[in-house]
């Protein structure tokens, strides 16, 4: 009996130092992290409650839309309280790390056998780095692909949009189903706020560019980018819903009310329209390509993506850094963005994590996606330290063109002269 009493006590103490071990110097009960996608809710959830069954730490995720969420953050950042973990995106990023709001994750990240970031995508990685120092570990990666609705095609007698579809190829379709239902249903949509799932595409297959490398001048003034969004104001004339009722309904409601027959759109919004009533007449398709060089096929840069990826952040002021690091790393390790695939949550940062993510959606094929990587260029998404700044005149400003197309040129202009001017400040 004492020989079975000393065991247990041996057990007792092994199992307090491994839990130990785990949270070392873990004070905090309760994480809280904060989001903007509620879609991605259950799945995060699901793998952070499996890091509280080990660390003892309840992790509390909290859900605001867009707008509130970088109006509350900003807030705690100035004298109030930043969640403890939370997502970074490019917009912000340079923003936050310059005011030191973000917990430096150099050391963390040297001393963990589990996060290499020559695993992760090299453009995330740099977009949450400044002075050698690293702010964010990349939780995702997006492509764009073209959703389209197979009734309204088969409706309006048009060919599905296949491999082999060049951007002019798209809008012979769009006008076409434009003109076959009267106006009473549109070949495709896209609001000046679609940068990234949108025309920001279309740019950089002709050539062009939004932004420099360098992040220090425009693009809006290049000769191909002016090309692109010629291109992109004969789109409006027939192919694209008027722009009044884009802005008053938005291209997804759009879309899903059957007003329009196509729209593109970023494997974030996949799991919305899987779960839409209807959604059995939805299919995806890689995008279109420029076919700059007159060969009829698609050559490296001709079919592009523009891609992003969030990072897991935690506030510099966190209770417990140690704690936020660790639910950091459990996000990032391989098997966890491997299981972020597989919910159907979003595609890894993780390089080569992703490939489950085509198999999270039985019925709906969304290989497109992952095609758009394999087959096609990614560029990463522009930005520069205040990226909003310029990104809120080019979404205003580009009103004008899209409802009078004969000014692109003119509004492009502007554009680069009020871009430069800002990035000058920078």
């Amino acid at each position: 009996m004492k020989k079975m009493r000393t065991m247990l006590v041996l057990l007792a103490v092994a199992m307090l130092l491994t839990a130990v071990a785990f949270a070392d110097g873990f004070s905090a009960d309760v994480l809280e992290v904060r989001i903007w996608d509620n879609n991605q809710l259950a799945g995060l959830q699901q793998i952070a409650d499996l890091w509280s069954e080990q660390s003892g730490v309840k992790v509390n995720i909290q859900v605001v839309d867009w707008d509130n969420y970088w109006t509350l953050l900003e807030a705690g950042a100035s004298g109030g309280q930043m969640p403890d973990v939370f997502w970074m995106h490019s917009n912000n990023a340079e923003m936050y790390m310059g005011a030191k709001k973000l917990l430096d994750l150099t050391d963390y990240i040297a001393a963990s056998d589990k996060v290499d970031l020559g695993n992760y995508y090299a453009g995330i990685t740099e977009l949450y780095s400044k002075d050698g120092k690293y702010y964010a570990v990349a939780k995702d990666h997006d492509t764009i692909a073209l959703l389209y609705n197979k009734a309204l095609f088969d409706q309006y007698g048009v060919a599905y949009p296949d491999d082999t579809w060049t951007w002019e190829d798209y809008k012979a379709a769009a006008e076409a189903i434009t003109e076959a239902s009267g106006g009473d249903v549109y070949g495709a949509a896209c609001n000046t706020t679609n940068d990234q799932d949108g025309y920001f595409n279309i740019i950089y297959d002709f050539g062009g560019y939004v932004i420099s490398e360098d992040r220090r001048s425009s693009g809006w003034d290049n000769e191909n980018t002016i090309a692109a969004m010629n291109f992109v104001g004969s789109l409006t004339e027939k192919a694209w819903a008027p722009q009044q009722l884009v802005a008053e309904n938005g291209t997804d409601t759009l879309f899903n009310n059957r007003k329009v027959a196509m729209i593109s759109q970023g494997s974030w919004m996949i799991n919305s329209f899987y779960t839409y009533e209807g959604s059995e007449d939805y299919a995806w398709a890689v995008l279109p390509y420029e076919d700059v060089n007159g060969n009829g096929q698609v050559d490296a840069g001709e079919r592009c993506s523009i891609y992003n990826g969030l990072g897991w952040s935690a506030s510099a002021d966190t209770k417990d850094p140690a704690a936020a690091w660790s639910l950091i790393e459990w996000f990032s390790t391989e098997e966890m963005q491997l299981k972020q695939s597989e919910l159907g949550v979003t595609m890894a940062g993780y390089i080569g994590a992703s490939d489950a993510f085509i198999n999270a959606f039985p019925g709906m094929d969304v290989s497109a996606f992952l095609k758009m990587e394999t087959e096609g260029t990614l560029v990463f998404r522009p930005y520069s330290k205040y990226t909003s700044r310029w990104a809120d005149q080019y979404q205003r400003q580009l009103v004008e063109a899209w409802n009078n197309p004969s000014s692109m040129s003119d509004v492009l202009y502007a554009l680069a002269g009020q871009m430069n001017s800002l990035l000058a400040q920078e």
